[in-house]
Formats: C-alpha cells, sequence, structure tokens
C-alpha cells in the first residue's frame, strides 16, 4: 500500500514546517500543491520555503514554472501523479502539502474528462463576452445547458460573474453540441495511494494575526521591489494574485501604500477564510491545532496506516 500523506489548511498556518517534519520522519520527499508557488518569479509574495527549509527535505512543484507559461490545473494533475507514481517506486511515502483545495482535489480525486473544443470556438466565445459582457455566458448557459445553469444560481451564484469558469461552461455547450453537466461525473478516477488528509486550523484570531505578520515580514524582505520588477506584466494571470495586484494599484496612483498594504491583509484574511470553508468540506480530515505535538501527529498518521 502506497500512502499520500496530505497537509490542508488556511496560509500561514504552519503547514511548510509540519511537511518538512513528516518527510523527514517518513524518510520521503515533497510534492507542492500550492499554485502561487509554481512561478520562479513569484518568491516573497508567494511565501516560497526559504532555501534553509528547502534544503532540509526534497520538495517538487517549487518554482517550476514561469509566469510565462500556460499552465492548468489539469496540467499540474498530469505531472504531479507522474511524479507521485515515481517518488513511490522507492518509498512507500509522499507528503503534499498546499492551500490549493482545487489542485489538491485533483490530485486526491482528478476531474470529469471533457473532450478538447475547437480553438475558433473559444476565441469566439471569449470575443463575443469581451463585446457584450458577463450577460452574454450567463444567457447562453441558461439556454445551452438550464439544468447546470439553475444548479449554479441555488448552489454557487458567485460562478456566474466568473468569466473564465463561464466561458469554459459555454465552449463546452457550444463545441460539443452537448449540456456541460453531460460531461460531470462520468467515471471514477482510480488512485493507486490512500490519503491519509491532516488539517492544520487554529482560533480566527490568531489565523488573522499571522497572517498580519506574514505581510509585514514579506514587505521588509522586499516585496515592494518584487512586484514593481513585475509591474510591467501585471496582465498575466499568474500575477492575479493577492499580494500582487494591491501593489499594482498603488503603482498606478489609485492606493497609496498603506492602503494596499492593508489590502493585502484584509485580502489574504478573505483568502484564508475560503480556505477553511473549502478543506472543511473535505471528508475523512482529520484537523489538529497548529500548535498539537508533531508525535500526536504522527500516531494518529501510523495509526490510519496499521487500519489500512
Amino acid at each position: 500500500m502506497k500512502y499520500l500523506i496530505t497537509i490542508v489548511g488556511p496560509t500561514a498556518i504552519g503547514k511548510t514546517a509540519l511537511s518538512i517534519d513528516l518527510a523527514n520522519h517518513y524518510n520521503c520527499e515533497i510534492v507542492s500543491c500550492d499554485s502561487r508557488q509554481f512561478f520562479k518569479e513569484m518568491t516573497i509574495g508567494t511565501a516560497v520555503p526559504s532555501p534553509e527549509e528547502l534544503a532540509l527535505a526534497t520538495h517538487h512543484f517549487i518554482q517550476n514554472k514561469s509566469i510565462f507559461d500556460t499552465y492548468t490545473v489539469g496540467n499540474f494533475e498530469k505531472e504531479a501523479l507522474l511524479k507521485i507514481e515515481e517518488l513511490f517506486q522507492k518509498n512507500d511515502y509522499v507528503v503534499l502539502v498546499g492551500g490549493s483545495g482545487l489542485y489538491i482535489d485533483a490530485i486526491l480525486k482528478g476531474f470529469d474528462e471533457f473532450p478538447t473544443i475547437d480553438p475558433s470556438i473559444r476565441e469566439n466565445v471569449n470575443l463575443n463576452y469581451e463585446n457584450l459582457g458577463i450577460e452574454y455566458l450567463q444567457q447562453q448557459l441558461e439556454t445551452l445547458d438550464p439544468i447546470y445553469f439553475q444548479k449554479i444560481t441555488s448552489e454557487n451564484p458567485q460562478t456566474l460573474q466568473n468569466p473564465q469558469r463561464m466561458m469554459r461552461f459555454v465552449e463546452v455547450c457550444l463545441g460539443t453540441g452537448k449540456p456541460y453537466s453531460s460531461f460531470l461525473n462520468q467515471k471514477k478516477n482510480n488512485r493507486n495511494f490512500m490519503p491519509i488528509i491532516i488539517g492544520l486550523e487554529a482560533d480566527r484570531n490568531v489565523i488573522y494575526e499571522r497572517i498580519n505578520q506574514r505581510v509585514d515580514i514579506m514587505l521588509n524582505q522586499g516585496l515592494l521591489a518584487e512586484a514593481q520588477a513585475l509591474y510591467e506584466h501585471k496582465e498575466l494571470n499568474a500575477l492575479q494574485t493577492v499580494g500582487y495586484r494591491e501593489l499594482f494599484s498603488y503603482f498606478d496612483g489609485d492606493f497609496t501604500l498603506s492602503f494596499a498594504i492593508e489590502e493585502i491583509k484584509k485580502n489574504t484574511r478573505r483568502f484564508s477564510k475560503r480556505q477553511l470553508t473549502w478543506f472543511k468540506r473535505k471528508e475523512n480530515t482529520k484537523w489538529f491545532d497548529y500548535l498539537t505535538d508533531r508525535n500526536d501527529i504522527i500516531s494518529y498518521i501510523n495509526q490510519q496506516i496499521h487500519n489500512s
């Protein structure tokens, strides 16, 4: 049996430190599952593990891509599963760690498979969106897949305002002639490992204080200069992220520096709340306070291994 020891939780909770401790205990390697840490041009603002931390255990998928690369969660799923399979050849354990819920899910259970869509259809949908706005996408989805439209409206209405997601739904409908929902839940993705999922948590005030401290540390480390160097590429998808967007607004003259910093802290706190909401929905996750003794967490993991 192979075991994927998976560590989840909100930003700044201590996932990196725990992952290193567990990798050393089980003499294994770490697969990072943080979509912000893939990019080599972004170091300070994404809280990439320090050189000292990276030296303590072998990490994969840290700063392995460029902000100029097109890199999707589907690309990551394929690459990471191949790497995990390779690592299992020499060890029964791999540590998976990160705060990107969608990317964690991609590894643990995979996604529904969709046919390849003609690029011209994608281009046309994108053009219509630019000319007609989000309402065009909403109307198209309601017409082409009324069942899925109603499901989103009742269960996840904010998705209706997400142009990337909405364009994807519409292009699949137009490109296949079938409702987007007809491709969902077609088959189970088999995984040849058992996930043991560890969640780290703390009182909300503690999480928020840790986030505020981390932002201050990032600024002292040179976040402003890092964002300035990336400013000319601010339209790239990889840079549409907390910690950079706010400073770009400062460079644009829309924010004062002090306001931009407060916005980074506020938006990171909001992000951590969304992370917890996502991970708390996940079944079979054992939650520990972030100060829990490592031996207690290791005992729990060993118990899961023994019972499997």
